[in-house]
């Protein structure tokens, strides 16, 4: 794996991760209201990704999340050692990002989420989030040499903010890093393992759905 390629996956890992982090303890000191609170993660996150994306995806590919990394492996655009890269530089650049997130509030660099996210509803949320996006980027990707990619999965992850009651988290590495910040978008470390299976199933089911929907070209 090329340096530049580590540095742009850690850097745009972290600064995904640090815009979840961030905007959810600035919403929580700005207004009570948590539906308003939700909002603006949602808006910070929309923006967040659709710079990284187009910033980092010419070095990189943008994968910014081991979901997006397994599913280029499977395609097999990436072998099993540049993957086990990828999500390890992901992971750590989470790590960094939600460290300097809850630094930048006056926070312990890291705390355990008391959290809890358990539930089938929020395992179902998970598998159709991350379903979604692998099917956003498959889709998308093919379209007009992929120029979209960036708005489109900016977009996906901003609605579903909404319409999953697990707030779409959508992204293993992340999921993992937010547990170290006990803050409004943390997650309790216990929920962590049933999030990524869901987060992972959600990926080979988009990845099928986006294979049959390409099957006649």
């Amino acid at each position: 794996m090329k340096p530049r390629i580590f540095l742009a996956e850690l850097i745009g890992t972290g600064l995904l991760a640090a815009s979840v982090v961030g905007s959810g303890i600035m919403a929580t000191n700005l207004t009570k209201d948590i539906g308003l609170q939700l909002l603006i993660v949602a808006i910070v996150t929309f923006f967040m990704l659709a710079i990284i994306i187009q910033m980092l995806r010419p070095i990189s590919g943008a994968h910014f999340n081991p979901a997006v990394t397994l599913v280029e492996y499977v395609n097999k655009k990436i072998d099993a050692v540049t993957a086990l890269n990828y999500v390890l530089t992901q992971t750590i650049g989470a790590v960094i990002g939600v460290m300097v997130a809850n630094v930048m509030f006056d926070l312990p660099a890291i705390a355990s989420s008391h959290a809890a996210k358990t539930g089938s509803n929020l395992l179902l949320s998970e598998v159709v989030a991350t379903a979604g996006l692998i099917l956003v980027i498959q889709i998308i990707g093919g379209q007009k040499k992929g120029r979209y990619v960036p708005l489109a999965v900016a977009a996906w992850i901003g609605s579903a903010y909404f319409f999953t009651s697990s707030t779409s988290f959508a992204n293993p590495a992340v999921t993992f890093a937010r547990s170290l910040s006990n803050t409004f978008t943390g997650i309790e470390m216990s929920s962590v393992p049933g999030f990524v299976i869901a987060q992972l199933l959600g990926a080979v089911i988009g990845l099928a759905i986006a294979k049959g929907l390409k099957s006649e070209r």
